[in-house]
């Protein structure tokens, strides 16, 4: 509660990081989708009164990461790639072959940068 006593709106930007992460952030975004009408490419029917941006089009505050291009590129090929803007859906050049070190000190130094700018954005727009 503020101190007007009025509650303050609460958004949320969801971070799905490496294969798990990806995978499951996606198949949640396609439910979260049919459970609210949301067609593939981000629209939602026009028999509905509200609409998120001009164009009607509903894009998630999601951002997708991983090393390895592979699983990125199923969300980026997949039924619902209308849905995620591009700049989402983060991946690097090589996977970290399941080895911490690797993906921490080496690999992940090399996206984490681009990840943190993103979200940076993502949470600019929503002070907007």
């Amino acid at each position: 509660m503020t101190s007007e006593g009025l509650m303050r709106e609460c958004e949320c930007i969801s971070v799905h990081v490496g294969q798990a992460g990806v995978q499951m952030g996606n198949t949640c975004w396609e439910l979260y989708c049919l459970e609210h009408g949301i067609q593939p490419d981000g629209q939602m029917p026009s028999d509905k009164a509200h609409s998120a941006t001009g164009t009607g089009k509903y894009v998630p505050r999601a951002i997708f990461v991983d090393l390895e291009p592979t699983v990125i590129d199923e969300v980026r090929t997949g039924t619902y790639r209308q849905l995620f803007h591009p700049e989402q859906l983060i991946s690097g050049k090589e996977d970290a072959a399941n080895n911490y070190a690797r993906g921490h000190y080496t690999i992940g130094k090399e996206i984490i940068d681009s990840v943190l700018d993103r979200i940076r954005k993502l949470v600019r727009m929503l002070e907007e």
